[in-house]
C-alpha cells in the first residue's frame, strides 16, 4: 500500500494536467525532413556532425514556446534534450557534440527550463538512450567496448540532466530498443517491459540514480522497465485503470516529429481537440508535438492550431483537467463522447443533433444540465429506461469543434446495465 500511495502522490499533477507540449528540435531541423533523417538517408556520423557548425538559431526564444503552450491550455512541456543522433542541446561534460561546444554556444535546455518555471509550467525532459554514432549500438558483439561506452554516456548524461537544472518533473526516455532484442508492447506483457533491454541499459541502476536525485519525478515506460507512464504514439489507446498513460502525437505527418519543410498532412483543430477529449475520457494525457524551424521559430500552421485549441480550452477546460476514467459500461451516445469529474458528466458533442440530444444508460438522476461555454440551462427529460433527452438546444452548434454540455448528477456515476435492447 505504501508504494501505491507514493505512485498516486507522485503522479497527481500529471492526472490533473491532461494536456502537454512535445518539442522535437535539433540538428535534423536544418535538413527539414524529420528527426530520423540521419538514419534513413544513411548519413555518415562525420558528415552529419558538420551540421553542428551551421546550427545557430537566431530566432530561438524558449519564452515564445512556453507562452504558446500556456496559451493553448497546456500544463507541461517535454523537450528533446538529445535525440538518436547524439547531439545534446545542453552542456554535457562527457561529449563535445553539444550546442554549447559548437556554433550556437548556448545551453538551450537551460533556457527552456527557465522559461517553463517563469510561467509556472511543469518541466519534462526527453532523452534518447541510443546514439547512432556508436558502432556498438548496431553490433554490440563485434564492438562491445563501443556499446558499453554508449551506455556509460547515457548514464552520465542523464545524471547531468537530473543534477544541473533544478527540479525536473518528467523524464521521457526513448530509443531503448536494441537490434535483435525483443520488447513487450502488449498490455498483457507489461507494456514497455523487457528484462533483456533493462539489463543492457542497466536501467534499474539508471532509474534508481534518477529517483535519488529527483525524488518526485515521474518516468515513462521506455527504458525496459514499466515505471510510471505508458506512452502510446500517434493513437489514443488507454492503459489499464489506475495506470498513468499519455498519447503523444504529431500535428502533421506521423513520420515527422522534427521539422518537415513540406508537410501538407496537417490535422485540423477539430481533430486535435477530439483526440484531447478522447484521451481525457480515458483518464489519459495528450502530448501534442511541435517541430520548430531550424531558426527556432514555430511555423504558422502550428501556432494557429495551438491558439485555436487554446480558445476552446479557455471555456471548456474544466471538462478536461483532472478528468476521471469513463467506465466502459457507462452512458452512451452516438453524437460524441463523455468526460467525467466527480458528479459532473460532460457530453462532448462532436456531431450536433439539433434541438434535442439523446443519451442512454444514465442510472443517476440528472439534477441539471447546461451549455458549459455559456451557462445556459438545458431542459432535461429523463425516462425510467435510462434514456435522457436534453431539449431546447440551439439549432446549430455553438462551437464548430466541440460544444460541451455539463450534466450534474445526484452522486457518483453509476454503472450502466442498459445493453441497447429496447425494453
Amino acid at each position: 500500500m505504501r508504494n501505491r500511495l507514493t505512485y498516486q502522490k507522485r503522479t497527481e499533477w500529471f492526472h490533473q494536467a491532461r494536456f502537454g507540449m512535445f518539442i522535437h528540435w535539433g540538428l535534423y531541423s536544418l535538413l527539414g525532413r524529420g528527426e530520423w533523417v540521419m538514419w534513413h538517408e544513411r548519413i555518415p556520423a562525420k558528415e552529419y556532425a558538420a551540421l553542428a557548425q551551421r546550427f545557430c538559431p537566431k530566432n530561438f526564444d524558449a519564452k515564445v514556446w512556453v507562452s504558446l503552450a500556456k496559451e493553448a491550455g497546456m500544463k507541461y512541456l517535454v523537450f528533446t534534450t538529445r535525440h538518436h543522433d547524439g547531439f545534446c542541446l545542453f552542456d554535457s561534460k562527457v561529449s563535445d557534440f553539444t550546442s554549447v561546444k559548437t556554433a550556437a554556444k548556448r545551453d538551450f535546455v537551460a533556457e527552456y527550463v527557465k522559461a517553463c518555471r517563469k510561467e509556472g509550467l511543469r518541466v519534462g525532459f526527453y532523452y534518447s538512450l541510443l546514439d547512432w554514432r556508436f558502432p556498438g549500438y548496431f553490433d554490440r558483439k563485434r564492438y562491445p567496448e563501443s556499446f558499453e561506452a554508449m551506455v556509460k554516456q547515457a548514464h552520465d548524461q542523464v545524471r547531468e540532466l537530473m543534477t544541473n537544472y533544478g527540479k525536473i518533473d518528467y523524464l521521457f526516455y526513448d530509443g531503448e530498443w536494441i537490434p535483435g532484442v525483443p520488447i513487450a508492447r502488449s498490455m498483457e506483457e507489461g507494456k514497455g517491459a523487457s528484462p533483456q533491454l533493462a539489463k543492457l541499459w542497466r536501467s534499474k541502476e539508471l532509474n534508481a540514480m534518477v529517483r535519488s536525485l529527483q525524488p518526485e519525478i515521474i518516468i515513462n515506460n521506455r527504458s525496459g522497465i514499466v515505471e510510471d507512464v505508458d506512452t502510446p504514439e500517434q493513437a489514443v489507446n488507454p492503459s489499464a485503470p489506475g495506470r498513468c498513460w499519455e498519447s503523444c502525437m504529431t500535428m502533421g505527418d506521423p513520420q515527422g516529429w522534427g521539422y518537415v519543410k513540406y508537410n501538407p498532412n496537417m490535422k485540423s483543430p477539430t481533430q486535435l481537440i477530439q483526440y484531447l477529449v478522447t484521451a481525457a475520457s480515458g483518464a489519459g494525457n495528450y502530448l501534442l508535438n511541435i517541430g520548430p524551424k531550424p531558426d527556432g521559430s514555430v511555423r504558422k500552421e502550428e501556432v494557429d492550431r495551438l491558439r485555436e485549441i487554446g480558445r476552446w480550452m479557455k471555456v471548456n477546460g474544466q471538462s478536461i483537467y483532472g478528468s476521471e476514467r469513463m467506465p466502459s459500461d457507462g452512458p452512451r451516445t452516438i453524437i460524441g463522447t463523455f468526460t467525467l469529474k466527480g458528479n459532473h458528466l460532460y457530453l462532448h458533442v462532436f456531431r450536433w443533433p439539433g434541438e434535442t440530444a439523446t443519451v442512454v444508460g444514465i442510472r443517476n438522476k440528472v439534477l441539471s444540465a447546461q451549455i458549459l461555454a455559456t451557462g445556459k440551462k438545458i431542459q432535461v427529460e429523463q425516462l425510467s429506461d435510462g434514456r435522457v433527452f436534453l431539449k431546447g438546444l440551439p439549432k446549430k452548434p455553438l462551437d464548430r469543434h466541440d460544444t460541451v454540455l455539463k450534466l450534474q448528477l445526484d452522486g457518483k456515476l453509476k454503472r450502466c446495465d442498459y445493453q441497447g435492447i429496447p425494453l
